[in-house]
């Protein structure tokens, strides 16, 4: 560093400390870079390149951002992966002897980042730290905007990206061990777009860990944190909170409790299952419209928002926590008004979690601290409203909450009305707060006084009568005098300035009460300054508190939400089995019922158990709903599972430990695998990872290669399938090889389903009813005649599919399966031109014709109203009932 200028000596060794972060090094009012960051910087920021002397022969190149909108940039470089280190000046300027002091304050990474206008306040910003011991692997997620802490182990590589898929975390910090495991760094990066970082060994020590663990939550033992029994999962918690020291450099109090969990406590759901699904995203557009969280999100609160979106990836697999849900939900339902009352109050709740996350790093503002005092204003109402309910759940929150009534007054007392962004320059404390603020206030306030008689006791001895005194904050205060009175200047003014129009001066006695006025200024400022400070840090000692209140009225917002959506969607309230029985009954699919316009859309009955029905072959033409159905049915399951109700007139679901699905085809160009590839990766991936108490859904398997090959695959998946010994998983499996119907009645637990479509000549009409028994025509030629395709080329096809006729295809399968030509083995389509679509249902052990008979020939007119009400009460127990019965066997 010979030759280097004292100023970028300093700057070269601190930057020789982080040489993996972009340095925004403090100058002024400029966060500036150099070097290679400048370069890199300039280029990803858009910002002019410009160069400094050094000392060198060639000047640095040098670029800067100014520090008042330094986050902005700061943003924008986080999000592109990279790291950046901020050295802030630790010294006045005006005092400092010699070179100002400078230390790196904060780095700011992917996972760290806690600027608002970075981040969605809809969405948890996690930090995820992986270590690999072998035969198991310790995963630990923190969110240091919110305070969240939670660690667990996996002894497997789907495992751990189903957590990853989960969490969908913005960084991962790993250690060497899993670098050189197997699992390629670089294509985690790839598939998800996130940084990832492998860290220096002594963050994974097993005794420094354990050690920082106890110390930061300040108990004895790791039992104390419920840790005990995750040896792993210990030092990736321990990386991960060693890692936020280091970046972060503060006490981290807002990070109080840590969670560990065990995987088996809630519903598997792969990558594949998430976006087939579109649980929180659509598949193509990548929008939230469209997918299942955009019809289940109701919320008032950015918690909420949250706690939903985490609801929805992570469903519950123990009965008696979704029946828990379940009652809240429908207390909610049955007392409308108290919960549109619940939802007003919501209202005003501002991020809590995130601002004492704010608090706690002492970057929150003054309107910070009034968004918070109005926030915790509606707490009391919320409690008292509670009150009115019964069920558990909801009198816990009630219990949870904490009116903070202490911090209220605090802030209420503390803080003006309208109090600036900034924290340094003055005007943010009340009067009558603090005794010596107000005195130096009033000094403040005279001094003006005094100005105004100065520049008027001028202004008669000089004549000048546009004189004025001003202010700024270069020259201080000074008389300005146009040009057109100059002569009449007197010679005790003291020039300061030169104007194109004016000059500018000062006197003696102006210059002693400058110093009298700046003086009491500065103080206010610093007193002002000091005062927030211990305000906030009041605050910030009862995170506990706080936080414990935020976590509670995420809660009561989700369950809100979800009875809100209940009541306006018609949803019903599921019954919850742990036979594996799935019964739903006019089930619809939650989004596309949303999205319809004009439109009703078809509702459908679903049957699968654990014994005759397994397995569902559902055939039928392209665009007739069959992979509407099969999602519809996924959805309710996983709807019911996180307690909220479904879309359906009458359900009863049984738990799934897994949802699979495998739905649709796309090359996956960035790995070169083709279609069918990908197709049997998945496949692969259902078949060695489903058990018996997981649900399957599996559009056209198959389709991607030979015609032969295809269905061969298929014809031994549902056999693989079927089989208990090997899976005996429950399935919705659709198909256009007809020759799989062949299977009803051979293997047990199979049975044909199709869509009911009528034909009308040469075209057909789509009922969207899924109903008994296996189609025989694919209809392939109709729908290319709907979806445009030149008359010419219809006709052709015609023509071809006589010739191209499959019968001998058909003649082979059904000699596979041991079944004589002249044997039908599946039950025959019922004729939707002979049916009525209202009558079309699988329940056919719930029938209600002998019902409506009995509803005919009632004759209203002479029953009293009483006797209507019974017979109401008798024909409806009737039902439910038969329903029951159904729903058991």
């Amino acid at each position: 560093m010979a030759g280097l200028s004292p100023m970028m000596v300093q700057y070269m060794e601190t930057k020789k400390q982080y040489s993996d972060c972009i340095l925004f090094y403090r100058l002024g009012d400029f966060y500036e870079m150099f070097f290679d960051d400048a370069l890199t910087a300039s280029k990803e920021l858009e910002i002019t390149l410009t160069g400094k002397e050094c000392g060198l022969e060639e000047r640095a190149p040098m670029c800067g951002v100014p520090y008042h909108a330094v986050d902005s940039y700061l943003s924008r470089l986080v999000q592109k992966g990279y790291k950046v280190a901020i050295a802030e000046q630790m010294e006045d300027p005006k005092l400092a002897k010699g070179l100002v002091k400078r230390e790196v304050i904060r780095v700011v990474t992917p996972g760290t980042i806690t600027s608002a206008q970075a981040l969605d306040e809809t969405k948890n910003n996690y930090l995820m730290g992986i270590v690999y011991l072998g035969d198991k692997m310790g995963i630990s997620v923190a969110d240091i905007t919110t305070g969240d802490f939670l660690v667990t182990e996996v002894s497997s590589e789907r495992s751990l990206f189903d957590e990853i898929n989960k969490f969908s975390p913005a960084e991962i910090i790993c250690n060497d061990a899993f670098s050189v495991s197997g699992i390629s760094l670089d294509e985690i990066r790839n598939r998800y777009h996130f940084a990832m970082s492998c860290l220096d060994a002594r963050f994974f020590q097993d005794e420094g860990c354990r050690k920082l663990l106890l110390e930061h939550f300040k108990v004895g033992s790791l039992e104390g944190l419920g840790l005990a029994d995750y040896d792993c999962g210990v030092v990736a918690a321990g990386a991960v909170l060693q890692y936020l020291y280091e970046t972060q450099k503060s006490t981290l109090d807002h990070l109080t409790t840590i969670i560990p969990y065990s995987t088996g406590n809630y519903m598997v759901l792969d990558s594949s299952t998430r976006r087939n699904l579109e649980l929180l995203e659509t598949m193509r557009e990548k929008q939230k419209r469209g997918s299942l969280l955009w019809v289940l999100d109701k919320t008032r609160t950015a918690m909420g928002a949250r706690l939903l979106r985490t609801w929805i990836e992570q469903p519950l697999i123990h009965r008696e926590e979704i029946l828990e849900r379940q009652k809240a939900i429908e207390e909610l339902n049955f007392n409308y008004i108290s919960r549109e009352e619940l939802g007003e109050y919501l209202n005003p709740v501002y991020d809590l979690e995130r601002l004492i996350g704010r608090i706690s790093y002492k970057s929150a503002n003054p309107r910070d601290l009034l968004a918070f005092r109005n926030s915790i204003a509606m707490v009391p109402y919320i409690r008292n409203l509670l009150n009115e309910f019964t069920c558990e759940n909801l009198q816990k929150l009630k219990e949870d909450l904490d009116t903070l009534e202490d911090l209220h007054d605090l802030i209420t007392r503390a803080i003006v009305e309208e109090p600036p962004i900034t924290v340094r320059e003055g005007g943010m404390i009340k009067d009558g707060f603090h005794e010596e603020a107000d005195r130096l206030r009033n000094a403040k306030t005279e001094g003006k006084t005094w100005l105004a008689e100065l520049e008027a006791k001028e202004r008669d001895k000089t004549g000048i009568k546009s004189l004025k005194v001003k202010f700024n904050k270069v020259f201080g205060y000074y008389f300005e005098v146009t040009n057109s009175f100059k002569d009449l200047v007197p010679d005790y003014f003291i020039r300061k300035q030169t104007l194109t129009n004016a000059e500018r001066y000062t006197t003696d006695e102006l210059k002693n009460l400058e110093d009298v006025i700046l003086g009491a200024e500065d103080k206010l400022f610093s007193l002002e300054y000091e005062l927030f400070c211990q305000v906030r840090d009041k605050i910030g000692a009862e995170v506990v508190r706080i936080q414990r209140t935020a976590r509670a009225i995420a809660e009561i917002d989700t369950y809100v939400s979800l009875s809100t959506v209940a009541t306006r969607n018609n949803y019903v309230k599921p019954s919850i089995n742990e036979k594996g029985n799935i019964q739903i009954r006019g089930g619809r699919h939650p989004v596309v019922e949303k999205m319809m316009r004009g439109d009703l859309f078809v509702a459908n009955d679903t049957c699968l158990d654990n014994s005759r029905n397994r397995i569902s072959i559902i055939t039928g033409p392209n665009m007739a709903g069959k992979s509407t159905y099969m999602r519809q049915t996924a959805l309710i399951v996983l709807m019911a599972q996180i307690g909220s109700f479904v879309p359906a007139d009458q359900a009863n679901i049984g738990i799934c430990d897994r949802i699979f699905t495998r739905v649709g085809a796309s090359d996956d160009l960035a790995s070169g695998q083709s279609t069918f590839m990908v197709e049997m990766t998945e496949v692969a991936n259902i078949l060695r990872n489903a058990t018996r108490n997981s649900l399957l859904i599996l559009d056209e398997i198959g389709r991607g290669t030979s015609t032969f090959d295809g269905l061969s695959i298929a014809w031994a998946v549902v056999e693989h399938i079927s089989n208990t010994r090997l899976l005996g998983a429950k399935t919705l499996f659709a198909t256009h090889y007809h020759e799989l119907t062949e299977l009803e009645g051979i293997m047990s637990g199979v049975n044909n389903y199709c869509i009911a479509v009528k034909e009308q000549g040469d075209d057909i009409v789509f009922l969207r009813k899924i109903v008994k028994g296996g189609a025989d025509k694919s209809y392939g030629i109709q729908v290319a005649k709907l979806a445009g395709v030149p008359e010419s080329v219809i006709s052709r096809a015609k023509e071809l599919v006589e010739e191209l006729s499959d019968a001998d295809l058909t003649a082979k399968a059904r000699e596979i399966a041991g079944i004589s030509a002249n044997v039908t083995s599946h039950k025959p389509v019922p004729k939707p031109d002979d049916v009525e679509l209202s009558q079309l249902t699988l329940f056919d052990t719930v029938r209600e014709d002998d019902i409506i008979e009995e509803i005919k020939g009632m004759e209203l007119g002479n029953m009293t109203p009483i006797d209507a009400l019974n017979t109401l009460y008798r024909l409806q127990t009737k039902l439910k009932n038969r329903w029951s019965a159904n729903a058991d066997q």
